[in-house]
């Protein structure tokens, strides 16, 4: 059975939807990464913020008002009425909302302790409700009014694609003719000072792949799929997951956990390493997950592939990253300009010599012309949590 990804909706520091979003990324336009300060106390680190307007949470779902749910509302509305329809094709409990997440509303919860701290009362509007890890599915299904299956994916860096995968399964497994699915998570102090704490943030610009990486920088996003049985614009052909269990949150050296996941997308997917024509990299920038990741795609792919991160556009918007990037390979599919740009790798060209070479492209670079287009989207997480997806055009 196939299944399809009909719709897209996308926000992300490079813009607000599809054609904004397209147009920085292929461009390579890294000034999305800005340095900003009141995060973590005397840096100002690169951050990959939205800045675009964010729409008003309805007034009946006003306790469940918190940034994270803007930013998925505002994907939503762009795929509105394409949502309305399948809900009047199919019937509100016919159709499943499945999320990646990690931070939910954790920012507004830190607020809201911090002034208990400060007052010795919690304020009006605290809600510890907003930082639990359903609260963004629930939200959107609320809002629907859909009564179908409902629940969020927190595996670190893999949720966003996890949760594609998961809503794959409820629509092969006849649970659902229709899931919104994808991955939301927007900036919040636990976060980038946990990663700080890491040693893990880079306070310049991430490079990845490069031998002068020094680790990540932190964005925020959402992208919202609708995903069913009808033919779309983009067909979600495969995933795979593992979880090799190496270290709490460092990768197995060798990348045996990651050339299982995108060994198994393949498998699912029914294509070889040789039918694939680009792979969009977890790449964080950060020593030890580069080199696992050049190690991984080297062994099973070779040299040749076209490869790119796109995290030194975005920043790693941690869990909604393997969504958005999966996105960003939809994008590719679907480029309005009909030339199939790929999104570049933005670096320094400053390549670490202890590491397999891969083809890491430049802004230009296009999928090739005729036939069906295969491309992958790797994510890597803590805990040795791994998953591979494939799209590709429509059969």
């Amino acid at each position: 059975m196939n299944t399809y990804l009909n719709a897209l909706g996308i926000l992300c520091n490079l813009g607000a939807g599809k054609t904004a979003v397209a147009e920085a990324l292929f461009a390579g336009d890294d000034h999305g990464i800005r340095p900003e300060q009141g995060w973590i106390p005397n840096h100002q680190p690169p951050l990959g913020s939205v800045r675009a307007e964010l729409p008003p949470i309805p007034d009946t779902l006003r306790d469940r008002d918190n940034r994270n749910n803007r930013l998925l509302l505002a994907a939503a509305l762009e795929i509105e009425p394409d949502i309305r329809a399948a809900i009047a094709r199919y019937g509100h409990a016919r159709i499943g909302v499945v999320l990646g997440t990690s931070t939910t509303g954790i920012e507004e919860a830190t607020h809201g302790v911090g002034a208990y701290r400060h007052d010795g009362a919690w304020p009006a509007d605290y809600r510890y409700a907003h930082q639990e890890l359903g609260a963004p599915a629930e939200f959107l299904a609320q809002w629907l009014g859909l009564s179908g299956p409902c629940y969020s994916i927190s595996t670190a860096c893999t949720s966003g694609a996890r949760a594609l995968m998961s809503a794959q399964r409820l629509l092969r497994i006849g649970l659902c003719d229709a899931v919104l699915c994808g991955g939301v998570d927007t900036l919040c102090r636990l976060a980038i000072n946990g990663f700080h704490a890491l040693e893990a943030v880079d306070l310049q610009r991430c490079d990845p792949f490069s031998k002068h990486r020094r680790g990540i920088n932190i964005g925020e996003a959402a992208a919202l799929f609708l995903m069913t049985r009808e033919p779309g614009p983009v067909q979600l052909l495969g995933g795979g997951a593992s979880s090799d269990a190496y270290h709490m949150s460092s990768p197995d050296p060798q990348g045996t956990g990651a050339r299982k996941a995108m060994h198994d997308a393949l498998l699912h997917a029914g294509l070889d390493a040789a039918q694939i024509d680009y792979i969009n990299l977890h790449g964080t920038a950060t020593e030890h997950n580069d080199s696992m990741e050049s190690q991984a795609v080297a062994a099973m792919f070779g040299s040749a592939v076209p490869c790119s991160s796109t995290k030194s556009l975005t920043g790693h918007t941690l869990a909604a990253a393997g969504a958005l990037e999966a996105a960003f390979c939809w994008l590719s599919l679907t480029d309005q300009r009909a030339e199939r740009r790929l999104p570049p790798h933005i670096w320094d060209h400053q390549a670490d010599p202890a590491l397999p070479a891969l083809n890491l492209i430049d802004v230009g670079s296009r999928l090739p012309a005729g036939g069906r287009r295969y491309l992958m989207s790797n994510s890597f997480a803590f805990g040795g949590n791994n998953a591979s997806l494939i799209l590709g055009d429509p059969a």
